[in-house]
């Protein structure tokens, strides 16, 4: 977060998140997640799919068809990415827009799985790679927070006050379109600023913003954000008040629900009803419908299955892992004998000896099997076999 924010996390915290756009010159650059001879090869030696290419013109989607085809022997599908149908459509002002680079490109994946241990709330990573002097997309707002990394060249960009403030997933800007036009055609930008290389521009769901390169080819990697907002918290509650039996009650026979007079009644007493069904509901299970949101948003740091494989068959004592990075996961209170470790997709259940044990082995620190508080070390190797397999620990180095 420091590299994109500043040291200042509280500041951010408290002016910026979720409230107003932040516009940072890092002084640095971020080659190593990536520059314009990493996007070629994405681009052409990757064998890169739909949907993880897109481009744009003026504004507009470009068909897919224009710039995918069949993937010749060996690879019989049709929507192949042709490098030399991207490049003509890119000399003609079409903007490159690479999806979802936190599941595809190195650099990316291992910036994105910090990041989001850092935020708390999912993110993906797309790029943008826009030709001279052109404008990929039209002012529009996301449903989501953003920020935005210079990788290469120039980028003039313009920021307006939000139309509609704080939008939900469901709310996109085209519902909002001609507010959005008016704003932009009538009132002074909040931002009008040029991007080089190494700044960084946040810009919280709403926001409206347009850019235009300048010059020469340019790049940003756009960072965004799916934030778990409070509404998420008003879903959980409506859902699970659905436990209370009051509120699953049958309307009157004959009723006419269009009847506004009809409901009065019947509204009145819901109301109150669900008011005491959702002081009544845990925070526990409110936690547990919500968690899906971030557990499942991203995945944990890469694992490479067969090295992983082999080091859980040599498993000796002396040998060194760690917790997964980027890995969700709670430890249950011990019943009956057992503990559980809940994952993002699955329940694990361990008998309540080794408490101690997982909670050191998932506190984020190296540890030496025989070394392992908690459990001889026989235990210990029966315990980090089950943690690797389960791909909730890796091997680490010193």
């Amino acid at each position: 977060m420091t590299r994109l924010v500043g040291p200042d996390l509280e500041e951010f915290s408290v002016r910026h998140w979720g409230r107003a756009p932040l516009l940072r010159r890092t002084g640095g650059r971020f080659g190593d997640l990536l520059d314009l001879d990493g996007v070629d090869e994405i681009l052409s030696r990757r064998g890169l799919r739909t949907p993880f290419l897109r481009m744009a013109r003026d504004g507009s989607v470009v068909d897919s068809r224009s710039f995918t085809d069949g993937g010749g022997v060996g690879a019989e599908i049709g929507d192949q990415v042709r490098d030399d149908r991207v490049a003509a459509l890119f000399a003609e002002g079409s903007t490159i827009v690479l999806q979802a680079l936190h599941r595809t490109w190195p650099g990316i994946i291992d910036f994105t799985t910090r990041l989001t241990g850092e935020l708390g709330h999912p993110a993906q990573a797309n790029a943008y790679v826009t030709p001279p002097s052109s404008q990929g997309f039209s002012a529009h707002y996301d449903v989501h927070d953003v920020f935005v990394l210079q990788l290469a060249g120039r980028k003039r960009w313009n920021v307006h006050a939000p139309v509609h403030p704080a939008p939900l997933r469901d709310q996109p800007w085209s519902g909002h379109a001609g507010a959005v036009a008016a704003r932009v055609r009538d009132d002074a930008p909040v931002i009008d600023e040029v991007l080089e290389p190494g700044d960084v521009l946040y810009l919280p769901r709403g926001w409206l913003h347009s850019a235009t390169a300048l010059g020469d080819v340019s790049a940003h990697l756009t960072v965004g954000v799916h934030v778990i907002t409070t509404y998420a918290l008003v879903e959980a509650l409506t859902a699970l008040s659905g436990s209370d039996e009051r509120l699953r009650a049958s309307l009157p026979l004959g009723i006419d629900v269009a009847d506004p007079e009809q409901l009065e009644g019947h509204l009145k007493s819901v109301r109150e009803d669900l008011i005491d069904a959702l002081r009544a509901v845990p925070g526990e299970e409110v936690a547990r419908h919500v968690r899906d949101r971030a557990w499942k948003g991203n995945r944990p740091e890469p694992l490479a299955p067969v090295a992983a494989a082999r080091f859980a068959l040599k498993l000796g004592d002396g040998d060194l892992v760690r917790r997964r990075e980027g890995l969700r996961f709670r430890i249950g209170d011990a019943t009956d004998g057992r503990i559980a470790l809940e994952l993002p997709d699955r329940r694990l259940s361990l008998p309540s000896s080794t408490s101690a044990a997982l909670t050191a082995l998932l506190d984020g620190r190296t540890w030496r099997v025989g070394k392992i508080p908690g459990l001889d070390p026989a235990d210990q190797l029966v315990l980090v076999r089950r943690l690797l397999r389960e791909g909730v620990l890796m091997a680490a180095t010193a």
